[in-house]
């Protein structure tokens, strides 16, 4: 009997889907918590920001995962506009509208 032998580093097309989007909504809750302190909320946002845009580069790494980094970081840095679901949209995009066929 001939069995498929699968990769040991292969991981299923439908759980990366789902682990995605429970990461992806997580991080986006992370950096809405700045808005919990108010004053103090900037200044998270300047450490937030480029650890934001490497985990969208990491997460996502079709174009649309650069354009998102690059979009991510611009609006971490940007003062008032952090409700922007950055990771959340990204996921849609890729993983809804493009069907996950770069990842």
């Amino acid at each position: 009997m001939i069995h498929d032998q699968v990769p040991s580093g292969a991981v299923s097309t439908k759980n990366n889907k789902g682990t995605m989007l429970v990461l992806s909504l997580l991080f986006d809750g992370i950096g809405m918590l700045s808005y919990v302190i108010p004053v103090f909320a900037e200044v998270t946002d300047l450490f937030w920001a480029p650890i934001s845009a490497l985990l969208l580069l990491i997460m996502f790494k079709s174009t649309a995962g650069k354009l998102a980094s690059i979009f991510g970081l611009t609006e971490e840095l940007l003062p008032f506009v952090d409700v922007i679901p950055t990771f959340t949209i990204t996921w849609f995009y890729t993983y809804v509208i493009k069907g996950g066929k770069d990842q």
